[in-house]
């Protein structure tokens, strides 16, 4: 059975997720061409619905499963890890079968009364058949997380991904005549379909590699009652801080339309709007969430192992670690994010005009990408009830801030992402007070410091590149030019002021093995 440290698990979901995230750049480039501002309006409209089923779905199993299958798989206790694969797909098999019957109820009424724009109807529709597939996906995400093999898990994101590109653009362009609603349903179908891609390939590695065969009755799930409850009881918080956030992403898009509406703005230039802030500039800002993803999915089974041992300093030293990591990463990103706005919106989805939106929002993201390492960690500390009340609170406020803010004429859209800022910060820092509360954590200043210094040294250096360099090449030649000589510098100078370690590059897949080789 294959099985990675920490770190070299978390490149390689970082690595998948990176590619995943530059497919997914491409759906994006491509749905912006097909469908236009107003049908990626339309979709992102629904997309949060997407999210919030997908929570309700899981019923934050992933988490609980690979919390309990590490502690299982320690001892080597097979039949625990049977049992609780068992009640696992039991319960998320009767919880996407209802949650199906009920969205196609609902959808029609929630269409007509909560959106001002109700042809969202047709994307909606095409998010059910993604319930069933999460729901069986989930389980076995988990499962892999749980005896830390993060490969698989790693690769059906690419498949996924591969999968969507594939087929969003030939049924958004043959549903397109029918109206950029059913355009955007088609996109949704596509991702559909991916997910369904991506289930096939897990299946199939679990059968490969587990050798079990999972099967329910009596006998199976005798003596169940106790494990039942220690997944329930780790799941149901953790969904609660997902369902928290999905809600408020659910609700986000209505409460924007009405609000700008109110400001004075016409439906379509709402949608229009819309989908440029949450479907062009909070996709490049979301860029990095997939290396704070890879830390969280490995986070958790090692911090809940050092745990149950009492081994404080082993946790103190795993998520500094992470937040090391996302922090260099991460500045990276809103670095090139920041001095680069303009001509990535050209580039990719032809709307410069976006870049506005980066402006404001890429500083307060640089603390976003510390929330899901801190998460993991109280999650594996069996504080996953205060994580969810600081969801709430911070979702509350974002909620209540999106129509104080949008309805005003003079703020308008920039209000969501005022508000959304405004979220950012205030969960990040409730979720630090109750870590230092709870484990005594303490944070490496001179890490800080050092970063602040390699991002201002390389700010500069990139206001002298864009200012003086290579002044006559084309605008997308140019771009990925500088950029790369951006980022080189940048990891260089990361480097050279000691925040990148010599046992994160060891951990790296295949830069590691040249690094044993060459005796850096």
């Amino acid at each position: 059975m294959t099985r990675q440290s920490f770190l070299k698990g978390s490149f390689i979901l970082m690595a998948a997720g990176l590619l995943t995230r530059v497919l997914g750049m491409i759906n994006g480039m491509v749905l912006a061409r097909v469908i236009g501002d107003e049908g990626v309006g339309l979709f992102m409209m629904a997309y949060p619905a997407m999210l919030l089923v997908v929570t309700l779905t899981e019923l934050g199993l992933p988490i609980a499963i690979s919390k309990l299958v590490a502690e299982a798989d320690t001892f080597g206790d097979k039949r625990k890890i049977k049992l609780i694969l068992a009640l696992s797909l039991t319960i998320v098999g009767f919880v996407s079968v209802t949650l199906t019957i009920l969205m196609l109820i609902a959808i029609p009424f929630i269409a007509k009364f909560l959106y001002a724009d109700s042809r969202v109807i047709y994307p909606l529709l095409a998010i059910t058949p993604v319930i069933p597939i999460v729901a069986v996906a989930s389980v076995i995400r988990g499962y892999f997380q749980g005896i830390r093999n993060m490969k698989p898990y790693a690769y059906s994101g690419i498949v996924e991904q591969v999968v969507r590109i594939s087929l969003v653009f030939t049924l958004s362009s043959m549903l397109m005549p029918r109206g950029v609603a059913f355009a955007a349903a088609g996109a949704m179908i596509a991702g559909a379909a991916g997910e369904c891609a991506s289930l096939f390939y897990m299946i199939h590695q679990f059968r490969k590699e587990a050798q079990m065969k999972i099967k329910g009755g009596r006998k199976m799930l005798k003596g169940s009652r106790l494990t039942l409850r220690r997944l329930l009881n780790i799941g149901l918080p953790t969904m609660g801080s997902r369902l928290i956030g999905s809600l408020g992403n659910f609700l986000e898009p209505m409460i924007v339309s009405h609000g700008l509406m109110v400001a004075g703005y016409s439906i379509k230039a709402s949608a229009q709007l819309y989908g440029q802030l949450t479907g062009y500039a909070m996709t490049l800002l979301l860029l990095p969430t997939f290396i704070t993803h890879a830390l969280h999915v490995s986070l958790v089974p090692a911090v809940s192992e050092a745990y149950a041992r009492k081994n404080y300093g082993m946790i103190h030293y795993r998520l500094n670690q992470a937040l090391r990591i996302a922090m260099i990463l991460g500045g990276l990103s809103i670095l090139v994010t920041t001095c680069f706005a303009a001509p990535l919106m050209q580039i990719i989805y032809e709307s410069p005009e976006s870049a506005s939106f980066l402006y404001i929002m890429a500083p307060f993201f640089l603390i976003y990408y510390f929330q899901a390492p801190m998460h993991a960690v109280l999650q594996a500390l069996d504080l996953a009830k205060p994580a969810m009340y600081n969801t709430l609170i911070g979702a509350v406020v974002k909620t209540i801030a999106l129509f104080l803010l949008t309805s005003q004429p003079q703020i308008g859209i920039n209000g969501v992402a005022l508000a959304i800022c405004m979220n950012v910060v205030l969960v990040t820092l409730l979720h630090a007070s109750v870590m230092f509360k709870a484990i005594g954590f303490s944070l490496v200043i001179r890490d800080y410091v050092r970063t602040g210094a390699v991002m201002l040294i390389a700010a500069f250096f990139a206001r002298f590149l864009i200012d003086h360099t290579f002044l006559g090449i084309a605008l997308i030649p140019r771009t990925i030019l500088l950029i790369t000589i951006l980022a080189s510098t940048y990891l260089l100078l990361a480097i050279v002021f000691g925040m990148i370690t010599k046992e994160q590059l060891r951990s790296l897949p295949l830069i590691g093995k040249w690094f044993e080789q060459v005796k850096f």
